[in-house]
């Protein structure tokens, strides 16, 4: 007996309803159903001891579209007919 279990894998979007600077961490809270609180905290974290957590949050806001539809900065384009 099997069942199909097939589901539509999630996305990483940027949060535009909890957000702070970007929705990055906003986003990932909801992807991984985690307080966004964790990932800002760490974000901070990183930048201070390494500067990394600042370059990582860049690259998500530059890459990563937001939950509405919009696309990320340098996302792909989409065919316009």
């Amino acid at each position: 007996m099997t069942t199909d279990t097939t589901q539509t894998p999630r996305r990483l979007t940027r949060s535009t309803s909890d957000k702070k600077l970007g929705g990055v961490a906003g986003g990932l809270g909801a992807h991984f159903s985690v307080d966004p609180i964790l990932f800002r905290i760490g974000f901070a974290i990183a930048t201070l001891f390494s500067g990394a957590g600042a370059v990582a949050y860049l690259a998500l806001v530059a890459f990563v579209p937001t939950d509405t539809g919009d696309r990320a900065l340098f996302g792909p384009r989409t065919a316009t007919a």
